[in-house]
């Protein structure tokens, strides 16, 4: 499977705020927290599913990565996702590992690895 979706008791926007102390705990700074739901309405949809997309990096690793491969600049930053399905709050990512496979090149592989532990790690810690 290509992500990893778990569900919380807590709301968006707690989850959202947990999300983001965890990730700094990990060295990850969340670039960009941005409300997909609000951005589209903004622009006359009526897309009414809260959802709010982060951005998150670790300067260190993205260095180490892009070091060896450019291309898995086309990734970053990883995304994680906090929204609301049918009244259930649900934090997912799609899980670098399996991203990492596409670009076909084994000496990644372990840092994508370790990368998606430490984000799993995050989101668990979250719930």
């Amino acid at each position: 499977m290509f992500n990893y979706t778990v569900e919380t008791s807590k709301s968006r926007d707690e989850a959202v705020h947990t999300l983001e102390e965890n990730l700094k705990e990990e060295k990850f700074g969340v670039l960009w927290n941005f409300d997909l739901t609000a951005k589209l309405q903004e622009k006359g949809t009526d897309f009414g599913t809260p959802f709010t997309v982060l951005e998150v990096c670790n300067p260190q690793e993205a260095n180490q990565i892009l070091s060896e491969d450019l291309l898995v600049g086309y990734f970053l930053p990883c995304k994680i996702v906090v929204y609301e399905d049918n009244g259930t709050t649900k934090i997912g990512m799609p899980k670098p590992s399996a991203l990492i496979e596409m670009v076909q090149n084994d000496s990644i592989k372990e840092i994508a690895v370790d990368i998606e532990e430490r984000l799993i790690g995050c989101i668990d810690k979250s719930l």
